[in-house]
């Protein structure tokens, strides 16, 4: 154990909080029209400038072929052409592309295309890469690697790994005890509260994957989950509805502007640009009433819902946010202030944080 705890000592206290697991998400469907188009263009674009090299002129001709078929800022078109390069659909220097890339745009089924995209993450995706980048460290092998010598990973270990150098490591994945100090790390500096969206944008690909399986909070090769848990794997892992949950958002929108005149985050009163719409009891343990049922929600910003969804903060039934014994005490201070306003709490709403703070207390008896 002191062996270990020198080594870690090494490694972590000169790192920087900004080295982290860079993947950049301008698409989060990967079988949407913009997705396959910005890639479909890739792919033509370096088959026609193949004998070019590369320079900055050809990256901006790049982005005006994608501009024309997807009129989006020059901003945006940069961070898609750069999702696809850390993905491994394109390689830097706009050289050359996957050998499956083509197959993946032509499939004709999502089915046969979530393989394709497991194959190609799996075996080219490198998110220390970029378009004037190279880069042969595989962030994706070394998670998977790890899931298969622990079996499974929770949210907070996925979360912790992304402040792992890979480089540091002999091994093409980490121990359970070297993981759990990562852990303590994240949540020391703030790692959730900062980097939510390349949090998301992780879990997001995650889900995508052929074979992966999200049981509630932690990840399991589906093989596995389905020898644990049997005929409840299904029932556990029920995927939402994507119009009722459509429907259930509005909903969420409609009361705020119902009570503040425009869709905000309920807690900060801040009109953020996107909102969520969180499930107090969660989703996975609501049924088909409760999952989409308005009141067993609360429109959120995606810092609020982070920290509500990882029960690291919870409500009494007066609005009054109470928190995690997992939390750090410079987050409780700054949010110590915050809560929700008594037009939000009907009665329905305040049985669903019940069950909320429930789990919360469960989680921080087990942690």
């Amino acid at each position: 154990m002191k062996i270990i705890k020198k080594l870690l000592k090494k490694i972590m206290p000169q790192q920087n909080y900004e080295e982290y697991w860079k993947l950049t998400n301008a698409f989060t469907d990967y079988n949407g029209t913009k997705f396959l188009d910005t890639l479909a263009v890739c792919i033509n674009f370096i088959d026609v400038h193949k004998n070019e090299e590369y320079s900055e002129e050809k990256y901006s001709k790049l982005q005006d072929e994608i501009h024309k078929v997807n009129p989006i800022n020059h901003i945006s078109i940069r961070k898609s052409i750069n999702q696809l390069v850390k993905m491994g659909f394109i390689n830097s220097f706009l050289v050359s592309y996957h050998p499956q890339a083509k197959e993946y745009v032509e499939a004709r089924t999502n089915k046969k295309r979530e393989t394709l995209l497991s194959k190609i993450v799996y075996s080219n995706s490198s998110f220390n890469r970029a378009v004037n980048n190279e880069s042969s460290i595989k962030q994706i092998n070394f998670l998977i690697q790890t899931l298969i010598e622990k079996g499974k990973l929770s949210k907070e270990e996925i979360i912790a790994l992304m402040l792992v150098d890979i480089e540091a490591y002999k091994k093409p994945f980490i121990t359970e005890i070297e993981l759990s100090e990562y852990v303590k790390e994240a949540k020391e500096i703030g790692f959730l509260e900062r980097k939510y969206n390349q949090i998301g944008y992780l879990y997001n690909l995650l889900g995508k994957l052929d074979d992966l399986v999200f049981v509630k909070e932690d990840l399991y090769f589906k093989e596995d989950a389905e020898q644990i848990f049997g005929e409840d794997l299904k029932a556990i892992t029920k995927r939402r509805d994507p119009y009722l949950h459509r429907l259930y958002k509005n909903q969420l929108q409609e009361e705020c502007e119902e009570i503040y005149g425009n869709p905000m985050c309920v807690l900060e009163h801040l009109s953020y640009p996107v909102l969520i719409a969180s499930h107090i009891k969660p989703f996975i343990d609501s049924d088909e009433n409760e999952a989409y049922d308005p009141n067993n929600g609360l429109l959120l910003s995606r810092t609020i819902d982070s920290l509500f969804d990882l029960k690291y903060i919870s409500f009494t039934d007066e609005g009054t946010m109470i928190f995690s014994n997992r939390i750090s005490d410079d987050v409780k201070e700054f949010w110590k202030n915050y809560k929700l306003e008594e037009n939000i709490l009907n009665e329905k709403r305040k049985t669903y944080l019940a069950y909320h703070r429930n789990l919360m207390t469960e989680i921080d008896a087990r942690a």
